[in-house]
């Protein structure tokens, strides 16, 4: 993965993340050296026919980071910004997601430069069916278990299960290898929820460890997606104020209050939150500096820069989306005082279900809807308290505790196996 020219900022920000907690930890070059190089890289370029009759070629990429702990794991996203890097930088972190919630998987992430919302579902169809088949051979209950991310969804990964057991499975069945896939071809309950519903749920376990009432909370969402939407939602339900929202093309403020069930029918209707009644609106960017007790970034990577953290006003951030915050934000967050839920912890809820789905998958037995989110509740609670503990124990911020435990967890796992000293 190592070139000439500078990495990108969700490389520079996953590496640095990276070397603070090893060089934390002491841990020797031989053990950073092996974390710093992915265990497979796959770059592919799949040519697809659109539907004007001609033929487009598409970049995509496939890393799998590290599968000490466990088979690679991680979605594919589907978004016009993925490149190499940002794909090496994902897979990292979910190596230390798996490990901070301690599920027996590793790292991995795969995507295709492309702009979903500009294609037909023909296109995407076909798109899904031709990159699969370009890493067919990377993907697997032993090497690389793919499930949605930002621009996918249950449909993609019903295309991308048909090809796979079609073309290596001569079309039996494996409900183990994609995960994130519909009901009717071994889907799990709750898994569409699962990250949105587990920012909430740490979201309460911060608001009860630091003794918040969550009672007239203010709730700040950028992101309207799957993960925003149960977020908002849940935390409604609880009896916090939502006071904005916003989605890829801006977003909707009230100081007074938005029901989350209305705003987002009327983004069901419109396409947006924009234009919502009885609200003004709000730029994404500005969302972030909106006066609120919790602050949800659960868009895209690099939300909160060293430019405008001085400018957040929440007392509480919740990490929805993958790499929301730099280092340098971070840095100048932590100074302030400002709580920050790490992407590593807050929106580990879909690995975790992901997890349950390989389970039910394999067995053949199914959970219900309530199983499934009481064990999501078990595995968050523990997941809170495991950093909450190092973090108390080590005088670190939150992020630092979840990076430390996660890395000595993978650290420990190496040198069980004798792969490290």
């Amino acid at each position: 993965m190592r070139r000439e020219e500078p990495y990108s900022k969700a490389m520079r920000s996953a590496l640095a993340q990276l070397e603070w907690a090893n060089e934390f930890l002491g841990l020797d070059e031989s053990f950073r050296a092996r974390l710093r190089r992915p265990k497979r890289v796959l770059p592919t370029y799949p040519v697809v026919k659109v539907d004007d009759g001609s033929e487009r070629k598409f970049s995509a990429f496939l890393v799998i980071h590290n599968v000490t702990r466990g088979v690679g794991k991680g979605g594919v996203r589907f978004h016009p910004q993925v490149d190499a890097d940002e794909i090496f930088a994902l897979a990292l972190l979910m190596t230390l997601k798996s490990a901070v919630v301690n599920i027996a998987y590793g790292g991995a992430k795969s995507g295709v430069a492309c702009d979903p919302k500009q294609m037909s579902q023909g296109e995407l169809e076909r798109l899904t069916r031709q990159f699969t088949l370009s890493v067919i051979d990377s993907i697997g209950s032993s090497q690389y278990i793919p499930a949605p991310d930002v621009g996918t969804n249950p449909q993609v990964m019903a295309w991308l299960y048909d090809t796979y057991i079609m073309h290596q499975n001569d079309g039996f069945p494996d409900p183990a290898v994609v995960t994130g896939k519909p009901l009717e071809l071994g889907g799990s309950l709750g898994r569409v929820e699962a990250t949105g519903r587990a920012c909430a749920m740490v979201a309460m376990e911060v608001a009860q460890t630091k003794g918040m009432s969550l009672s007239g909370a203010t709730v700040a969402v950028q992101g309207a997606g799957n993960v925003g939407s149960v977020t908002a939602g849940m935390l409604h339900e609880q009896g916090c104020r939502l006071v904005a929202i916003s989605d890829s093309q801006g977003g909707a403020y009230n100081p007074q209050g938005i029901d989350p069930d209305d705003i987002l029918g009327h983004k069901r209707e419109t396409g947006t939150v924009v234009g919502f009644p009885g609200t003004e609106e709000i730029s994404s960017e500005n969302l972030l500096e909106v006066d609120c007790d919790f602050l949800v970034p659960a868009a895209m990577e690099n939300q909160i820069i060293e430019a405008n953290a001085d400018r957040v006003q929440a007392k509480v951030i919740v990490e929805g989306a993958n790499g929301p915050t730099t280092p340098e934000a971070d840095a100048i967050l932590e100074e302030r005082g400002i709580t920050v839920i790490p992407d590593i912890l807050a929106s580990a809820g879909g690995a975790v279900v992901s997890s349950f789905e390989c389970s039910q998958g394999r067995d053949l037995n199914f959970w219900t809807e309530d199983e499934v989110n009481t064990r999501l509740e078990m595995k968050m609670h523990q997941a809170f308290q495991d950093v909450w503990s190092v973090a108390q124990d080590q005088g670190l911020s939150l992020r630092k505790a979840a990076l430390v435990l996660a890395v000595d967890r993978v650290a420990s796992a190496m040198r069980l196996r004798g792969i490290y000293p």
